[in-house]
């Protein structure tokens, strides 16, 4: 769902797209190519303005585990290349890093939200997932 809630944003894993459904009227407004098959995951940024997509390293383009689109104009504006596909993808709510699983790596990801540059490595053992905030009491 768009952070504003007008819009349902669908990753297809069987054809390498994102499907934009308009909310009130019940319909696929725009298909978006994103060139990497098996597209898994999806989450917008704090702000809305980019959209992460996640893609388990099946076919599409050569290297590319997440994409990343611009909201507004629905293009894509950063590729990465993570070497095992790419799984959960969990923001940080101030809007300055993202983690993704990179399952078949055993790693997750940090990424950077201002530069799209990936920052660091967490090694939480064999096959990352789905990534959940925890509270210690």
């Amino acid at each position: 769902m768009s952070p504003d809630g007008k819009e349902i944003w669908a990753a297809n894993a069987g054809d390498a797209t994102v499907t934009i459904i308009d909310l009130a009227g019940k319909r696929a407004t725009q298909t978006v190519p994103i060139g990497v098959n098996g597209a898994n995951r999806l989450k917008f940024t704090p702000d809305g303005a980019r959209v992460f997509v996640s893609g388990l390293g099946f076919g599409g383009r050569t290297g590319s585990d997440l994409v990343v689109l611009d909201a507004a104009s629905r293009k894509e504006i950063k590729h990465f290349d993570l070497g095992g596909g790419a799984e959960g993808i969990l923001m940080v709510l101030d809007g300055s890093r993202a983690f993704v699983a990179v399952g078949g790596a055993g790693y997750v990801a940090v990424v950077d939200l201002k530069t799209l540059e990936v920052t660091g490595r967490i090694s939480p053992g064999k096959g990352p997932d789905g990534l959940a905030w925890a509270v210690r009491k």
